[in-house]
């Protein structure tokens, strides 16, 4: 199929064998990948103190009987105001994972889903010597200033990062970095051809698992 590419400047078609990626949107695996990521980001420190943890004395506010009122231990009490929380959070690690073979198949429909959309490109950003705002920048109006961009690259390039990084929700990935969630709030994929290759030999449909199992 057809798929947009972008080249010194010019913005046209390319060729593009899609069948690595399946073309079938899982979407149930698809949310579970990332409902993971959104998991494993939280950092689980909210906290908040229990009756055996607040200030306050051990002695009873007024005696036990004959006053009237209800029976009350100390003030450290949920009911009385400044006393424990009760059930409230404390520290906890919310992070799990999937199978491995599962974030494959999420980030393959991932991909597939972006390609029915068009919106992947096939980019050669060229060489940047140097960090230059102004570069990417026309590589994003060239592109059509989407609101939203990815951009992914074979491999490391300090230069391109830093040209991209002040440009709101615009992320720059590696290849072998690339998870599902990069994709699906990426917006516009921008990718390399090699990115894109190096991503198709990891969890293609014809990908061989880690360890050749």
């Amino acid at each position: 199929m057809q798929v947009k590419s972008y080249k010194a400047g010019n913005v046209g078609e390319v060729e593009f064998d899609e069948s690595s990626f399946g073309g079938k949107v899982l979407y149930r695996t698809l949310k579970d990948a990332v409902v993971m990521h959104m998991a494993n980001q939280r950092q689980g420190t909210a906290k908040v103190r229990g009756r055996s943890e607040v200030k306050g004395t051990n002695a009873k506010p007024y005696k036990q009987k004959h006053t009237g009122r209800a029976r009350a231990g100390d003030r450290k009490s949920p009911i009385w105001r400044g006393g424990g929380t009760v059930f409230g959070p404390h520290p906890r690690d919310f992070s799990y994972h999937m199978p491995a073979k599962a974030r494959r198949v999420a980030l393959r429909s991932a991909l597939a889903g972006k390609i029915a959309d068009g919106e992947l490109v096939i980019a050669d950003f060229g060489e940047f010597s140097q960090p230059s705002s102004k570069a990417a920048r026309k590589i994003l109006n060239d592109l059509g200033s989407p609101n939203r961009a990815c951009i992914v690259i074979s491999e490391r390039n300090t230069n391109l990062w830093k040209s991209f990084r002040n440009f709101p929700r615009v992320a720059v990935r590696v290849a072998d970095e690339l998870c599902t969630f990069d994709v699906v709030n990426g917006g516009l994929i921008i990718a390399e051809r090699g990115a894109v290759d190096s991503v198709s030999a990891r969890v293609g449909v014809s990908a061989k698992p880690e360890g050749g199992k």
